[in-house]
């Protein structure tokens, strides 16, 4: 089995106001970018669906999926391309029923391939695996081993997330375990360069 090659899945910070739409604009400019999440934390539906509108429509204008974080409701609000689901998010059946057949709903699976196939058999289109290295950008609970990666790719078709800690200088490693997908956020919005540079440098080692 050939699958696609590994792609660039980008995460927002948790403070998506002020500047951040042109941040945004900066780096799905840079090179190519398969998704990106809309991810804030306590937050009235209202005020997420405003912030959400402008980074919506950078990522129609690149052709970049815009996921939102963890709310079934907001993306149905907002006709988002798809959710990412933790686990006490809801179910993927339950996202499929809300957001219709084209949705595309992937669900955070920690280390465990019990709970990526659960997922998968109940209709998501992706798994992620995490966190691979050290974070900051949010409270590890969970820490991932390659060989997770490795056996999913090499038996199951359902494309793989890889998330946690990614950087241009560790990537490479969860690339060749087999991830579809590298989910990163940090290592782009904080890189010292700038945004732009940061995606440039992934795409040369996806490349």
């Amino acid at each position: 089995m050939t699958r696609p090659a590994c792609q660039l899945y980008l995460i927002s910070p948790l403070n998506v106001d002020g500047d951040f739409p042109s941040q945004l604009e900066a780096a799905l400019s840079a090179g190519p970018v398969a998704a990106f999440q809309f991810r804030v934390k306590d937050m009235d539906q209202h005020e997420a669906a405003r912030l959400a509108a402008p980074m919506q429509e950078i990522c129609a204008r690149y052709d970049v999926a815009f996921i939102v974080n963890d709310s079934i409701a907001l993306a149905k609000r907002i006709k988002a391309d798809g959710v990412h689901l933790g686990q006490e998010d809801g179910d993927p059946a339950e996202a499929r029923e809300e957001l219709g057949r084209d949705a595309q709903i992937g669900v955070t699976c920690h280390n465990s391939r019990h709970l990526a196939m659960e997922a998968a058999e109940g209709g998501a289109d992706y798994v992620a695996f995490g966190a691979f290295f050290p974070t900051t950008t949010k409270e590890v609970k969970h820490h991932a081993d390659l060989e997770t990666l490795e056996m999913w790719s090499q038996f199951t078709e359902v494309p793989c997330v890889a998330i946690g800690g990614i950087t241009p200088d560790n990537a490479k490693a969860v690339v060749d375990a087999g991830a579809d997908f590298i989910a990163v956020s940090g290592a782009v919005w904080n890189h010292p360069d700038g945004p732009a540079a940061a995606v440039k440098a992934f795409n040369a080692l996806l490349a």
